[in-house]
């Protein structure tokens, strides 16, 4: 994949990665791709203000995955808790499959491991998407057991088609290159 960039999301950012982060996961956007949520979550899927202030705070990036000025994916790391956070994991639904959402977690685990030198990441999945649960655990995150309740009543994450959403923790040991 030729002519590929990481680079850190500015303020700037802030309108452009609503909808995109959005149109990858909910409408009929979304349904170009295999991430899709659109059949359990209608309205946004991330609120400008909470990207501010991701963006704003220490220990904490939204990556951004670029081709000639192009978007094509995008993830938020973080340190939460001693460990690094992965989330808001987004990739062009009609590049989904080919290799770019890999890539966006290999440097979102080098960061965490090798800049931030923290053990482990950790994300949290709804815990029925099985093929994305799948996705992970092919790159190594094993489901923990551990549940957190979806956010209901809170719109800014999404507006719930079903009232049985929970969030499973999965996680990842990170190991140093001088660790193997």
């Amino acid at each position: 994949m030729p002519d590929l960039h990481f680079r850190n999301a500015t303020l700037a950012d802030i309108e452009s990665l609503v909808a995109f982060v959005t149109a990858a996961y909910r409408g009929d956007s979304s349904r170009q791709g295999w991430t899709t949520e659109a059949d359990v979550l209608d309205g946004n899927r991330i609120d400008p203000q909470v990207l501010r202030e991701d963006i704003m705070r220490d220990r904490s990036r939204i990556l951004l995955l670029e081709r000639g000025g192009e978007l094509l994916a995008c993830a938020h790391v973080c340190e939460d808790d001693g460990a690094g956070y992965f989330g808001m994991f987004a990739v062009k639904p009609t590049l989904q499959g080919g290799g770019i959402g890999t890539r966006v977690l290999d440097e979102a685990e080098r960061v965490v491991r090798d800049e931030w030198q923290l053990p482990v990441m950790r994300m949290t999945v709804i815990d029925l998407r099985d093929e994305l649960i799948a996705f992970y655990q092919r790159r190594g995150y094993r489901r923990t057991g551990m549940f957190k309740p979806f956010p209901y009543g809170d719109e800014r994450f999404g507006i719930p088609r079903r009232d049985d959403l929970r969030f499973e923790v999965l996680e990842k040991p990170l190991t140093t290159p001088l660790q193997l």
